[in-house]
């Protein structure tokens, strides 16, 4: 005597997304059978990179723009800041003291942080239009990129000479420049450029000393 089992039966209300998989019937002739498919799709969704804000043509066109001093400043809205180009710009400031025996990632994110935080201030009490932490951060990291050449050039050659004291003198004013005129196209604050350039002279000296001593 078989078991007898109650029928078996479903909502309908459920519904999974079917997939078409092929199946051989006894007469030898293919036919489609359709079961759930499983998972994810993930075809639709956008690259990682996309999604974390980087964008390596934007951080290149930014690059090319603090190394050529005369190049025209590329576009500083609100929304074209990011912070991916000055994190890399400080990685490899302090791989490169790393290589002359000085570990000083905690100065180096150290001052980035401080300056940055009081340029963000001094900037909102002279202007009228705000300007974001984020923003602020991007134009002085961005900046920071002749000063990694220092550090660079500093790995192969001795920079506490004469000479090399020239080197960075002329490497402070680069990042200030380069600085200032992004700021100053950023707020349209012309006449107010050398108030400007004075702090950031500063913070981007303390970065000149922590690579030369």
């Amino acid at each position: 005597m078989q078991p007898m089992y109650p029928p078996l039966s479903y909502n309908q209300d459920l519904q999974f997304p079917m997939s078409t998989t092929m199946n051989m019937d006894m007469s030898g002739q293919m036919t489609q059978m359709q079961t759930p498919s499983s998972g994810p799709n993930f075809d639709d969704e956008p690259p990682l990179l996309e999604e974390l804000g980087i964008d390596f043509k934007d951080i290149l066109e930014k690059t090319l723009a603090v190394s050529i001093p005369f190049k025209p400043v590329p576009s500083l809205g609100e929304a074209d800041t990011d912070l991916a180009g000055p994190l890399i710009y400080c990685l490899l400031l302090g791989f490169f003291l790393l290589l002359t025996g000085k570990i000083h990632f905690g100065y180096i994110y150290g001052f980035g942080l401080v300056g940055c935080v009081l340029m963000y201030i001094i900037l909102n009490l002279m202007c009228e239009e705000n300007i974001s932490i984020d923003r602020t951060m991007s134009i002085l990291g961005y900046s920071l990129l002749p000063l990694v050449l220092l550090a660079f050039v500093n790995v192969f050659f001795n920079l506490r000479t004469f000479v090399g004291f020239l080197a960075a003198a002329f490497v402070i004013c680069w990042c200030t420049f380069n600085a200032t005129r992004c700021i100053e196209k950023a707020l349209f604050m012309r006449e107010q450029r050398w108030l400007i350039a004075y702090p950031v002279i500063l913070m981007y000296a303390c970065f000149a000393m922590i690579t030369i001593f």
